[in-house]
């Protein structure tokens, strides 16, 4: 992975980026592998409304979701290493999109997602 802080910042705009498009409409149905191959098999995400979701849960859900917000923005701002040990990496930053804010702590193998945390910030 290299320098972890610009490996994870750098994984954590581009996969947003991804997400942003995806939402929009602007990245095509067929390229859905750009934001599915970035998670793990064991891929779990806890949600800032409270239930865990599986990879498979997500990826439904997020694929589902495809060109319904046209115009939203998403901005990764204040991220932060919180621990490093060999090819693991936890980290932290803020989601923020027009209407809402997240905090989430990310877990990341290479820059493999592993686990997300999100919680929603006022």
């Amino acid at each position: 992975m290299g320098d972890p802080v610009n490996g994870v910042e750098a994984e954590i705009v581009r996969h947003h980026e991804v997400i942003e498009r995806w939402l929009t409409g602007a990245l095509a149905r067929e390229e859905f592998a750009t934001f599915a191959d970035a998670h793990g098999p064991g891929f779990t995400l806890s949600t800032p409304d409270g239930p865990t979701l599986s990879r498979d849960q997500v990826l439904t859900e997020v694929e589902a979701l495809h060109g319904s917000a046209p115009g939203v923005t998403i901005e990764i701002r204040n991220v932060r290493i919180v621990a490093s040990e060999g090819a693991f990496v936890v980290a932290t930053y803020q989601e923020v999109q027009p209407d809402r804010t997240r905090q989430s702590t990310v877990v990341f193998q290479g820059t493999t997602w592993l686990h997300l945390h999100e919680t929603w910030l006022p």
